[in-house]
């Protein structure tokens, strides 16, 4: 499988109140600010880097594999996902069909929008509007803060799908909730981690 095709694989198994002295989410658990970020953000944009982590083989360290890019999203499912390195790939997504575009190949691709994304980490970002909805395809529960951000840990409702948990990093911005870090774990073991930076709210 070439790396393209394994980008492309992790991203889709991979791919918010106010007051004068302080935000009023500040002290807020991880849930409750992943349900003012669902509610606030509708739309935003960040540089993003992500790195894959895969399962240890025998006798051998796991290999670890970094790309970036940038993130541009609308609410509900618009969204446009652009890796830049190592390889160019660009999706994007009206909702209804994702497309693929790759340059090296000269190719463009369309599937169903929900066939592939359905039920994917991806849900906290573009699609869910609160968190009712995201509680349909997974069972939420807030983390212990760390590394400053506050986290919230999603497992699928459905138990043969393509990932075993995920975890959202989020922390409060000058404009609302932002969405730091989205960490998947998926059905094969292997580990996705993206790291957004300069997270616009609702641009």
């Amino acid at each position: 499988m070439s790396s393209g095709m394994l980008q492309r694989r992790h991203l889709l198994a991979a791919l918010a109140g106010w007051t004068a002295s302080e935000p009023a989410w500040s002290q807020a658990d991880g849930l409750n600010l992943l349900g003012q970020f669902l509610q606030a953000t509708r739309s935003g944009r960040a540089q993003f880097t992500q790195v894959v982590t895969s399962v240890p083989k025998a006798g051998q360290p796991p290999r670890q594999r970094t790309s970036s890019g940038a993130l541009e999203f609308q609410r509900p499912g618009r969204f446009r996902f652009v890796y830049r390195k190592p390889f160019e790939q660009t999706l994007v997504a009206d909702g209804q069909t994702l497309w693929l575009y790759d340059p090296d190949l000269q190719q463009v691709t369309a599937r169903a929008q929900a066939q592939v994304l359905g039920g994917t980490p991806l849900s906290l970002i573009i699609s869910a509007a609160d968190l009712t909805s995201l509680q349909k395809d997974f069972q939420l529960q807030a983390q212990a803060p760390r590394d400053g951000l506050q986290w919230v840990k999603a497992t699928p409702v459905r138990v043969d799908g393509q990932i075993q948990h995920a975890l959202a990093g989020l922390r409060s911005g000058d404009r609302g909730p932002e969405l730091a870090v989205l960490e998947v774990l998926d059905a094969m073991g292997q580990r996705s981690v993206l790291t957004f930076s300069g997270f616009e709210v609702n641009p």
